[in-house]
């Protein structure tokens, strides 16, 4: 059947892990720039999935609701550990 029988693959590329730090880095700074405590009303964010925790500032708010919640924190856990691991194979040298 040619075509029709093959798994089709899509590929974000590797813009997705940027994306979505870039958002990150815009909500962070807006929230400062509120006023707000950034880390806690991301973290209430990733747990409710409530955007109000999210200024409008900047378009913080859309800009957050383009990425899904899992994503975000798969980002956030490879982000950290990636450092972690990074910072470990320093202190063994």
């Amino acid at each position: 059947m040619g075509k029709l029988d093959e798994t089709m693959f899509f590929d974000f590329g590797d813009n997705k892990p940027n994306d979505v730090r870039g958002t990150l880095k815009t909500v962070y700074d807006a929230l400062e720039e509120k006023g707000y405590n950034p880390i806690d009303q991301i973290v209430g964010y990733l747990i409710s999935g409530d955007p109000a925790y999210i200024p409008r500032l900047n378009d913080a708010r859309n800009l957050i609701r383009k990425h899904q919640r899992d994503e975000i924190i798969e980002e956030l856990v490879r982000y950290y550990l990636a450092d972690q691991v990074a910072g470990g194979k320093k202190e063994k040298n």
